[in-house]
């Protein structure tokens, strides 16, 4: 039976949580711990004292039951866990049942950071993303839009799982494969996505390094992890090549970006991408993002663009909605253009859509068509007529309004658990 939390003023300093398998040497527990939980390995390699009861880390919440027996009779407890158990590890778990106040934490070196070691570069603008027990999707996407990432692995998410799905996105990666970190059989390989898919790894791997080819050292940085969001968006249309003002108005940009929410660790569509610059700017905030469009000069028109604000777009050339049957499932869709068939496309991205919908539309004619097709995929649409008016100069050193044309402006998101079966 489960015990009840142990009081935590009692518990003070009970529980002694080692950071073993990186530091070049084995955890030494003391002679008065009586309980020593951790992995088989950690287990095996430790000195560990003969009277102490052994409890081998498996399911988390049975291994916690039984440290709170023994917290609760004043006994101390040792837990091995790998490298820095304060980074994706498990003193948050510990921390929530016993109180800070608890716990004893000596860490070691952290995987990510050996890792960064074994190849000579720095990780402090690097994105580290777990991928034990949470879904690989969030993995991939950072990767992909992240020129240096490390992912923490766990069964079923290891290198040839992300190795089969950045090659799947046809991502120019080379992954660094971690395996045994600090131990005899420490290995660290570096291959192409393709070749990790191929190729059996075994369970010692701990962390894969996602970086860009030709990575430069890249300037110093003040914020560690991801970069923050860019300082200013809805960029002018100048900042993007297009053809004959063919480009999503930086008002209707503005608001659109603002209902698709784009963020690190999710995937975003821009179908219909024209100029790219809704993808873009949806990059610039660390999503990572496929543009669709059927006329090949746009296509190369967006990979221009990504490449001149310094971000990754997989720009895909074919005709909506076929051509989005083969690939993976958005968290937000911006579906611009609203062409002929724009019903037809809507309700595909919407029923593979997992958070999010916005449409730009020009014409009136085509707001029932759009609306019933997300409501068909079980959205609720809502939307606005978008009318602005730019500051324009006249003769005299005075100014008139210029207006620009309407649009329609129409969005829809998803309720939290209201996920359609949108896979990794």
């Amino acid at each position: 039976m489960p015990q009840p939390p142990p009081d935590r003023a009692a518990a003070r300093g009970l529980v002694t949580v080692v950071g073993a398998g990186t530091g070049g040497g084995a955890a030494v527990v003391a002679g008065d711990a009586a309980l020593v939980v951790g992995g088989a390995r950690h287990l095996a390699a430790a000195e560990l004292p003969a009277a102490a009861r052994q409890v081998v880390l498996g399911p988390l919440a049975p291994a916690l039951d039984v440290v709170g027996e023994y917290v609760a009779a004043g006994r101390r407890v040792v837990v091995l866990a790998s490298g820095d158990p304060g980074h994706f590890g498990i003193v948050r778990a510990l921390g929530e049942r016993f109180g800070a106040a608890a716990l004893d934490v000596r860490p070691s070196v952290p995987s990510v950071a050996a890792a960064f070691a074994r190849v000579g570069l720095s990780w402090d603008d690097a994105v580290v993303v777990s991928a034990h027990g949470r879904p690989l999707r969030t993995a991939v996407h950072v990767c992909l839009a992240h020129r240096k990432a490390a992912v923490l692995t766990g069964p079923g998410a290891g290198p040839a799982e992300l190795g089969a799905a950045l090659d799947r996105a046809g991502a120019d990666r080379r992954l660094v494969v971690a395996s045994g970190i600090g131990s005899d059989g420490e290995s660290v390989v570096a291959v192409s996505p393709r070749e990790a898919a191929r190729r059996e790894w075994g369970g010692a791997v701990s962390v894969v390094l996602s970086l860009r080819p030709g990575l430069p050292a890249g300037p110093a940085v003040t914020v560690a992890g991801p970069p923050p969001a860019p300082a200013g968006w809805a960029l002018p249309e100048e900042a993007f090549a297009h053809r004959d003002s063919m480009i999503t108005k930086s008002e209707v940009r503005a608001l659109a970006l603002a209902r698709l929410g784009p963020r690190t660790g999710e995937l975003v569509w821009d179908v219909g991408a024209g100029s790219g610059s809704v993808a873009v700017e949806c990059a610039r905030f660390g999503a990572a993002v496929v543009a669709v469009d059927k006329d090949a000069d746009a296509v190369e028109r967006v990979r221009a663009n990504a490449a001149a604000h310094g971000v990754d777009v997989a720009a895909v050339l074919g005709r909506a909605p076929a051509v989005l049957d083969g690939l993976p499932d958005p968290d937000a869709v911006f579906v611009g253009g609203g062409g002929d068939g724009v019903g037809a496309v809507v309700a595909a991205c919407a029923a593979r859509a997992r958070r999010a919908v916005v449409v730009t539309l020009a014409a009136v004619d085509r707001v029932a068509e759009v609306r019933a097709a997300l409501g068909a995929a079980g959205f609720a649409a809502d939307g606005v007529l978008l009318q602005s008016s730019r500051l324009a100069p006249l003769p005299g050193g005075v100014t008139r309004l210029a207006a620009a044309n309407p649009v329609f402006v129409l969005w829809a998101e998803r309720r939290p658990g209201e996920e359609e079966g949108a896979s990794a």
